[in-house]
């Protein structure tokens, strides 16, 4: 498939899986296209039109011409000038040469628009029962606070090399955290576990959690005890990056008793503490690896044809169907 039908697929994959209503969705892109039109011509050349058919800023085609062939893929959770660097090496020495870079977590443009995927949080805290005024000012605050630590940041740094290089590279991160989230939101409640060890044992049973645990990092209650009730339980996979520490008491106030999570700060971790909140961290990289996963296979099954991918940096590929 070619790189452009390639990323149309994900984007869609994405939006399918977004816990958010299929109108909020449309809603927002409306809202984008809207303003654009009230831009004056300045304004509009610096203006990411992806946004028009795109919801999430964290995941775009960095480099390389969207008409190129796709086929075979080099994916990581985190490419940076090493990986790019030797997927060149390996290009020059092996018979079947990488299409494409697939990176996980955002580079180039996508990093520098990080934040703005945040605001997916809000629907998502407000559907578990926080006041939508009380979500919104927390969340702006957060979003501000995550942008100006990315300000100063060496964006493209990776992406340059990747483009001198000749290396077409993508970057899909909220999109397939979209899809970790819905799969275990989903098995949570189809399966209904009443103690925190029946979440671990769930987990466990997935591939990409199964084999971190042989890798020694396993998911692990980080409060609460293997016979604590799970309760009502809170998937926290998705939207940019972790979201504002002042939330929990508020989720615990609208019935949420568990969060399963890809990772905590210990700011976090000591609110939910306080707010006598169950956590359990399920793993960053073998969360992002299930989200990566779950997103390729789709992909696969709307394109009608397989692709070849070699992991790399954290990313092993497990097929799910």
């Amino acid at each position: 498939m070619k790189l452009k039908d390639f990323y149309q697929l994900a984007i869609t994959a994405g939006i399918k899986n977004d816990m958010r209503p299929a109108e909020e969705i449309s809603s927002r892109l409306q809202v984008e296209k809207e303003k654009y039109n009230k831009l004056s011509d300045e304004e509009k050349e610096a203006f990411d039109l992806d946004a028009f058919f795109n919801p999430y800023a964290d995941s775009r085609i960095l480099t390389g011409n969207p008409e190129i062939e796709v086929k075979h893929l080099l994916a990581g959770i985190d490419i940076e000038v090493g990986e790019v660097l030797l997927a060149h090496v390996l290009n020059k020495e092996q018979p079947k040469k990488f299409d494409l870079i697939l990176a996980h977590h955002p580079a180039g443009r996508a990093l520098a628009q990080l934040y703005q995927v945040m605001g997916l949080q809000v629907d998502l805290f407000i559907q578990s029962g926080v006041t939508p005024s009380l979500a919104e000012q927390l969340m702006e605050n957060r979003m501000g606070e995550v942008e100006r630590r990315f300000l100063p940041l060496n964006h493209n740094r990776t992406v340059d090399v990747a483009r001198l290089l000749n290396l077409p590279m993508i970057c899909l991160h909220t999109v397939a955290d979209n899809c970790v989230t819905r799969y275990l939101t989903d098995i949570f409640t189809r399966k209904a576990p009443a103690r925190l060890k029946e979440v671990l044992s769930i987990l466990k049973e997935i591939p990409e959690y199964r084999k971190s645990s042989l890798n020694a990092v396993p998911p692990r209650i980080l409060n609460g005890s293997e016979e604590s009730r799970a309760g009502r339980i809170y998937v926290d996979m998705t939207g940019g990056t972790e979201g504002p520490k002042d939330i929990f008491d508020r989720q615990v106030a609208a019935g949420v008793s568990s969060l399963v999570g890809m990772h905590f700060s210990e700011e976090a971790l000591k609110k939910c503490k306080a707010a006598k909140l169950n956590v359990i961290v399920a793993g960053h990289i073998a969360s992002d690896t299930l989200g990566l996963n779950l997103l390729l296979d789709q992909i696969e099954t709307a394109a009608g044809e397989g692709l070849e991918v070699t992991g790399i940096s954290g990313f092993e590929r497990i097929k799910h169907v």
